[in-house]
Formats: structure tokens, C-alpha cells, sequence
């Protein structure tokens, strides 16, 4: 079963997701100027399923994804436009703020 790090950050009203696939957390990313560090503080090494990701995503306010699982199953889901995403080095990565 695919498995993604998942941490929460809760400021005052707001909820934060950082979500990523295992397989790229503590790496960093580079295409031309772009870098793409998938810091274990940031991303946590706390793991659960795409699913528990994926709804935790839905609560969020603002969401940092990346990777190809967790990515392609927030959109999906209908949770993030997939025009929204950018590779970096071939990682997808996006970044959700709801309004």
C-alpha cells in the first residue's frame, strides 16, 4: 500500500497540510533555477495512507504537496487543478490556498 508523510500545522484558524510521497522526502530537487527541498521538518516522517492524506487535504486551508502519488491523487479527487502543478526535475509539486 502506498504510504505518504503527512504533517498538520494549525495557526490560530487556518490548517496547513504538507504532504508528500515517501519516496522523495529528504531530497532536493533542482531545474534551472528552481529548487525543490522536501525538508523532513517541514514534510514530517509521520506516515499514513494516501487516503488518510488525502483527507486531511480536504480540511486544509492551505496545502504543500508533492510527489507523484500524492499529487495525482489530489487531483483526482477533484482537490487540486491539475494546471496548477509544476515538475521540477520531473517531481510534481503544487501548492493549494482555499479561499
Amino acid at each position: 500500500m502506498d504510504k505518504a508523510c503527512l504533517k498538520v500545522f494549525r495557526q490560530k484558524q487556518y490548517v496547513l497540510v504538507a504532504a508528500c510521497d515517501e519516496n522523495v522526502l529528504g531530497k532536493t530537487f533542482r531545474e534551472g533555477k528552481l529548487k525543490l527541498e522536501v525538508d523532513r521538518k517541514f514534510y514530517g516522517e509521520d506516515l499514513s495512507t494516501i487516503e488518510e492524506a488525502m483527507a486531511a487535504i480536504q480540511k486544509a486551508d492551505i496545502a504543500n504537496l508533492v510527489g507523484t502519488r500524492v499529487v495525482e491523487s489530489a487531483v483526482k479527487r477533484g482537490l487540486v487543478d491539475r494546471q496548477a502543478v509544476i515538475t521540477i526535475a520531473g517531481i510534481p509539486h503544487v501548492q493549494v490556498v482555499k479561499i
